[in-house]
């Protein structure tokens, strides 16, 4: 029987990481508990009047946030304050399928386009590995706002 599994992210900054990568891979924030949240609604807005309704103290609002697939498939993502900064390699990363069934050159096209979209909402080109058939396709390595290092695939 297979598992569901969720992505823990530590970070300084649980709401901003959380919506960093909820515009990298397309998932929304989830409504709070028992919150019904009409469309167009902001769900981080819910968040906050619900944490204030239940006296979580302002300073601990940002202790942690999700991100979870609007289709039901893929992991959830859940951020996590941490006192720490990041001081090595991550020893986990997340490979972006951004170019799926992309091959050469239009394959690294979309690579590099998708790269100009996340360097705008703040992430960082670490470096592009170029194809080397048969073994590799190409993909370019990225960090996201706090460092995590992450592949456009």
């Amino acid at each position: 029987m297979s598992r569901h599994i969720q992505v823990t992210f530590d970070a300084h900054d649980p709401r901003g990481l959380s919506s960093f990568w909820r515009d990298v891979v397309g998932y929304v924030h989830p409504a709070p508990p028992g919150v019904e949240l009409p469309d167009g609604a902001d769900p981080l807005a819910a968040w906050d009047e619900f944490l204030e309704r239940v006296g979580v103290p302002e300073e601990r609002r940002n202790s942690s946030s999700a991100v979870e697939d609007p289709d039901g498939h893929g992991p959830r993502l859940f951020f996590q304050q941490v006192p720490e900064g990041k001081v090595a390699k991550n020893r986990l990363h997340l490979d972006v399928r951004a170019a799926p069934g992309l091959r050469g050159d239009e394959r690294m096209a979309a690579l590099e386009a998708e790269c100009g979209r996340l360097v705008a909402l703040g992430a960082t080109r670490v470096r592009r590995d170029e194809p080397a058939p048969p073994l590799s396709a190409g993909f370019i390595v990225m960090a996201d706002p706090e460092g995590n290092e992450f592949c456009l695939d």
